[in-house]
């Protein structure tokens, strides 16, 4: 039957690699210490120690923490330290900084544990788009695990990628 049609995207042997399958359920919160400030500026330790005792840490049970500060007041190490001992038994993941740093740093454990043994000398698609927050980081990172064991690396839809890496 020449006029056949034959999906050649459905039987080659590509990979596809979609980040947002990979995305794990938690709240994201970012944590703004600022209020908590005298005048929003001024770490006083009695005071900021006495709110950090009576808050109700347990509303960041499963949540992955960014802590920050938006205010232009230095803010001493222990203090972030004090807050993470708060929230750890509640929270999944703390870091300070912003929520794309969050993304980031979630993404970065995942793809560490990511077994890509699979992926062994075959041509990989790392799917493009996403409804889900998957960071630029996260992307980079892959490609760069990926790199020394696939055939090919490829951005995008099968059925339209844009070409990155080809073992030689």
């Amino acid at each position: 039957m020449p006029d056949q049609i034959i999906n050649r995207v459905a039987n080659s042997k590509l990979i596809t690699i979609n980040l947002e399958d990979y995305y794990p359920k938690g709240n994201r919160v970012l944590f703004d210490i600022k209020d908590w400030l005298f005048e929003g500026f001024v770490l006083r330790e009695k005071d900021f120690r006495q709110q950090v005792a009576a808050f109700n840490w347990s509303q960041y049970k499963d949540s992955y923490i960014a802590l920050t500060c938006s205010s232009d007041a230095i803010i001493p190490g222990w203090a972030y330290m004090l807050l993470s001992i708060h929230l750890e038994p509640f929270a999944k993941k703390i870091i300070i900084g912003n929520l794309e740093t969050l993304e980031t740093i979630i993404y970065q454990d995942i793809i560490n544990k990511l077994d890509v043994t699979a992926f062994n000398n075959s041509p990989v698609i790392i799917k493009g788009c996403s409804k889900k927050p998957v960071p630029q980081n996260a992307y980079i990172m892959l490609a760069t695990k990926l790199k020394p064991i696939a055939k090919s690396i490829m951005y995008g839809e099968a059925c339209s990628s844009v070409p990155l890496y080809k073992n030689k």
